[in-house]
């Protein structure tokens, strides 16, 4: 697939996804505060205060981490494939009382100022992209010398999730690609000091209580949009799993059967 072919698709694809939701459905506080909110909550605190700030939201899609950051403090950029998402993420800042500059840009062609951001934040958009490396340079070049990025993409190699892919085939593209570990040696090539932590292994219980207990089928609801509606009353069996999981995804071999992995590296000053 080329990759003017691959924006379009993914363009189409989120241009719907926008059109049929409403403001008022999407949860921007909880997409940060809630109790299953773990890799935002992590990176708000590698972050530190963001007033002031100039922030790149690439691939915002719906915009929650645009707008939060805004309410924040920060200076923020949005942007995305898709012009309904780009235009969705600003109607959300209005609606919640702050303003955001909206880019329509695939995120190997960012069309941004050079040297200019403290902080990129990617979530769930590196594994859309056809071009990783191109990217990663795009990212480089936007950041100041010492910015940073932070990213949060799904790993290829957890099988409860491949069986969730399969089955959610129509509320993600065909297109994505889940990251492995492999792909953190391409963003050393842009930047120093990359990390890494991964999230989610004994805790992806949730999916499953989602699907055999609520009967909730994939399609009817993103599973990963689901759980920051959760409250934390309700997650009393779930905090035990999530405190394993803090010692499961720091043992080398175990921690590859993580849903999630958040990167994050320093452009060199």
């Amino acid at each position: 697939m080329t990759l003017q072919k691959l924006h379009s698709d993914e363009a189409a694809f989120h241009d719907r996804w926008a059109k049929a939701t409403k403001l008022e459905n999407v949860p921007v506080q909880a997409a940060f505060e809630s109790p299953a909110a773990l890799e935002n909550a992590f990176i708000l605190e590698q972050m530190g205060p963001l007033n002031g700030k100039r922030v790149l939201d690439i691939g915002a899609g719906l915009g929650e981490s645009s707008v939060y950051f805004a309410l924040q403090g920060a200076r923020v950029t949005c942007t995305d494939v898709s012009a309904e998402m780009v235009d969705f993420a600003c109607r959300l800042a209005r609606h919640n009382g702050v303003e955001l500059e909206g880019v329509v840009a695939a995120g190997e062609h960012l069309n941004v100022p050079e040297d200019f951001f403290d902080f990129a934040y990617v979530a769930n958009t590196i594994h859309h992209v056809g071009d990783k490396r191109q990217l990663f340079q795009q990212i480089h070049s936007a950041l100041r010398p010492g910015g940073k990025f932070f990213s949060i993409d799904p790993l290829r190699y957890n099988p409860v999730i491949q069986i969730y892919r399969r089955i959610a085939t129509e509320v993600r593209t065909i297109d994505e690609a889940p990251l492995s570990f492999d792909d953190l040696e391409i963003m050393k090539e842009y930047f120093q000091n990359v990390q890494h932590c991964e999230f989610w292994i004994l805790s992806l219980a949730l999916f499953l209580k989602y699907y055999l207990v609520d009967r909730v089928h994939p399609n009817q609801d993103r599973y990963w949009k689901r759980i920051y509606r959760e409250r934390a009353g309700d997650l009393w069996w779930w905090f035990p799993l999530r405190s394993a999981d803090d010692l499961l995804t720091h043992m080398p071999g175990v921690r590859r059967l993580a849903w999630n992995m958040v990167a994050w590296g320093e452009k060199p000053r």
